[in-house]
């Protein structure tokens, strides 16, 4: 953990000392104290939980609208190394070096592209290596829909 998160924990914990000393001795009841606890411990959950996804680029690959080129775009916080792209029954491969955080990189293609499927294949700045798989298709079912939740509960579309 960063040194100023540290320091900002320890000052919390001071402070809540504080005022469990103040909260006990004066008015004899812990809950002023067990508030500042419950959000000691957000912070702290909150600090170790932005650690974890500090370093992590994310990569989606789609179709362009007029479905004569591929579009890989880095969502995530950190930059995407050596990425290579295949696309699958058209047997086209391509790799691009480096791709910043929100950064875009565009691939033409030769011919219009009807529907195929994308591998890609990257790693992040420390060296831990990722791959997604992503549908592409012209016709509107494609893995880009940024309204999609995650775990649907009910009939997606």
């Amino acid at each position: 953990m960063h040194k100023k998160y540290t320091i900002i924990l320890a000052a919390g914990f001071f402070l809540f000392s504080a005022i469990f000393v103040i909260d006990f001795y004066f008015f004899n009841d812990l809950y002023f104290s067990g508030i500042a606890a419950i959000l000691l411990i957000v912070l702290g959950m909150s600090f170790f939980i932005m650690q974890d996804a500090r370093y992590l680029p994310e990569i989606g690959v789609s179709l362009q609208d007029d479905a004569k080129g591929i579009l890989v775009i880095n969502h995530g916080n950190d930059a995407a190394i050596g990425i290579h792209v295949v696309i699958v029954p058209h047997n086209i491969e391509f790799d691009i070096v480096s791709l910043a955080a929100d950064g875009r990189y565009e691939y033409p293609l030769p011919a219009m592209l009807n529907e195929a499927k994308a591998v890609a294949t990257y790693q992040n700045s420390e060296g831990f290596k990722y791959s997604q798989t992503f549908r592409l298709s012209a016709l509107g079912k494609s893995d880009d829909d940024l309204l999609k939740p995650a775990l649907p509960l009910f009939k997606w579309k």
